[in-house]
């Protein structure tokens, strides 16, 4: 199997949001980095903090490119604010023998199959639409069954529901130990909470709280059981309410315009007039989303889901939690559908606090964009890589090696370095998956899904690979 080694070399355009979040990650897992960048405050702002090449100058530059040592590369990330620079980047990156060659690219007109220009014409090998990628998650999490956010894994064989921990909740004030030997019917792991600003990879003695956000991983036939004994509750009908006409707010409005039954409240008077044209199915109100009156006039009482999508964060949090107090001080004596509160967040400082405090999920452009483009980089090395929404943490697919390090021992005995930074949800043994629990013992060759913070990653390689 391949591993990560900084022999590889990625050339980097564009240091605003995807391009910073991938340096961070890329670097420190162990990629020669080099980034070129115009603005000299996003320069600076880098230096000392990535610990990578930065070149100031035009990413349309041949020259710049030759000081890049372009000939030198293994992959080019374009991900500039300027779609044109990122689809021309590829076609110079081709002509300098750059091998893999990924484009941030806003417009859909652009890299499908029956596109005036397809990737074949561009000369990339992997396209990001993050608006698009937005759109589909959050349409992805509208239509699941329960209206929680639920990741399928390992072919579907193991599932992961995201869910807030309620007061009621019978998993509430308890450790995890606690709660396995309580609960012991069938076998499943909490393996993540967001609490405040701060993600925890968990152990036994952590104690779960109210408004806790954590993900629980339990093999995919055993999950209604799981959504019984949490309270999470089958959602039957849905109404959806969406914050913002723009990129994002719009297309997940023409999305699901034609099977459910949308409202759109747009704050500009003539983008809510143009979306009343070409959203023909939905319903399109002018108005200010973070003034209650104008929530309640719309009909927020009756939603399924929340989406607050606008373009700045600190409207997006503060209508959810608004949104979130409304809904519960006004139908508190109902037996209402369970509620979903979805905030798109831009500052991926704001993510874990978004999910906190008011939504139930908070989705980021630039770590669904990025995360799509490490899958591409990783291939050869992970089977599979998925973000826990609204955590700052991983859940991979990955095969333990011979002679790794985790083959050595049972989960309980792994070393303590490892506490509290990597979980193992689960191993595929006897031709099914398995929720893993402390005395688990994996062995060479056998896949595990593992769960760990962002940052530690690299260490999981460590873990798995001899």
């Amino acid at each position: 199997m391949k591993k990560n080694t900084p022999s590889e070399n990625i050339l980097i355009l564009g240091l605003g949001g995807v391009g910073y979040y991938l340096a961070k990650r890329l670097v420190h897992e162990g990629y020669a980095i080099t980034v070129i960048e115009a603005e000299g405050r996003l320069i600076r702002e880098a230096d000392g903090t990535v610990d990578a090449r930065l070149i100031q100058g035009n990413a349309m530059s041949i020259e710049i490119w030759r000081e890049a040592n372009a000939k030198k590369m293994d992959y080019l990330i374009a991900v500039t604010n300027n779609d044109a620079v990122n689809m021309m980047a590829s076609i110079i990156a081709h002509r300098f023998g750059i091998p893999r060659k990924i484009a941030r690219v806003r417009s859909l007109e652009f890299g499908n199959e029956d596109s005036f220009l397809t990737v074949e014409d561009l000369k990339i090998d992997l396209i990001i639409h993050p608006e698009e990628l937005a759109a589909q998650e959050i349409v992805r999490i509208i239509k699941l069954r329960a209206g929680n956010d639920i990741i399928d894994i390992a072919d579907g064989q193991i599932q992961v529901l995201a869910m807030r921990i309620r007061e009621s909740s019978p998993l509430a004030h308890k450790k995890l130990k606690e709660i396995t030997q309580t609960y012991n019917e069938f076998p499943f792991r909490v393996v993540a909470i967001a609490r405040g600003i701060t993600t925890i990879i968990p152990g036994g003695n952590h104690t779960l709280l109210p408004q806790d956000h954590v993900s629980v991983m339990a093999a995919a036939k055993d999950l209604p059981k799981l959504m019984t004994l949490t309270g999470v509750k089958q959602q039957h009908s849905h109404r959806v309410m969406i914050l913002g006409g723009g990129l994002v707010g719009s297309r997940v409005a023409q999305l699901l315009e034609k099977t459910v039954k949308v409202t759109l409240i747009e704050k500009d008077e003539k983008s809510a007039e143009e979306l009343s044209f070409t959203l023909k199915n939905a319903e399109i109100l002018h108005g200010d989303g973070s003034d209650a009156n104008v929530l309640q006039l719309a009909g927020l009482l009756d939603m399924g889901t929340f989406i607050a999508a606008t373009g700045d964060n600190e409207t997006n949090i503060m209508s959810c939690l608004l949104a979130k107090h409304l809904m519960d001080d006004k139908n508190s004596h109902k037996k209402f559908l369970q509620r979903k509160l979805i905030c798109l967040v831009n500052k991926e400082d704001y993510l874990v606090l978004a999910a906190t405090i008011g939504s139930d999920i908070a989705l980021n452009k630039k770590i669904l964009a990025g995360n799509q483009i490490l899958k591409f980089i990783r291939m050869g090395q992970l089977l599979s890589v998925a973000h826990l929404h609204g955590l700052d943490a991983e859940m991979v697919e990955i095969v333990a090696e011979p002679d790794a390090q985790i083959t050595r021992k049972p989960l309980s005995k792994l070393d303590s370095f490892y506490h509290g930074k990597i979980i193992i949800g689960a191993i595929f043994r006897d031709a099914e998956w398995r929720i893993a629990v402390g005395d688990t013992h994996i062995q060479k060759n056998e896949r595990a899904i593992v769960v760990c913070e962002s940052l530690f990653l690299k260490d999981v390689q460590q873990l798995f690979f001899a």
